[in-house]
């Protein structure tokens, strides 16, 4: 069984709420997976939207989740007995901040990326980014899984 990604809140290729958006409620949306090979140890997430005008641009990277987890629930950065690790995303935050496409711009596709991971956790400074979390977690994927959804700003 291939490791597969979904939100409760939208289906792929589909609108994303706008409460999960920076404009709405800025909610982390839910995720759910299953299908991970039995040797993952941890998993590692990142958030992107490849239609930013200055290149791909990262709002979320999450590393260190547990390998026995299946989910992350709404708002999954307040979730007060497994609140997962951030890393600083490309607005400088270590938080989720949802969409925010520039107005007028066509919707952008926001790329939810879960990674399987050979390692128990990684070894990386919170101050170095999610592009650093990511390229580290690259290094050890076992499997991988998307999910995209789209938001235009009105």
């Amino acid at each position: 069984m291939a490791l597969t990604l979904i939100s409760k809140a939208f289906a792929q290729d589909q609108a994303i709420p706008k409460k999960y958006a920076r404009a709405g409620e800025n909610l982390f949306p839910p995720l759910a997976w299953s299908g991970a090979p039995d040797s993952t140890k941890s998993f590692a997430l990142v958030v992107e939207d490849p239609d930013a005008p200055s290149g791909t641009f990262r709002h979320c990277g999450i590393a260190n989740i547990p390998a026995q987890w299946t989910d992350l629930p709404e708002s999954a950065e307040t979730a007060p007995d497994r609140a997962p690790r951030f890393y600083k995303n490309d607005f400088g935050n270590a938080r989720y901040d949802g969409p925010q496409p520039p107005r007028g711009d066509r919707p952008h596709h926001y790329i939810f990326r879960l990674a399987a991971l050979d390692v128990p956790r990684l070894s990386i400074p919170d101050a170095a980014g999610i592009n650093a979390m990511w390229a580290e977690a690259k290094k050890h994927v076992l499997a991988e899984a998307s999910v995209t959804g789209t938001y235009q700003t009105q």
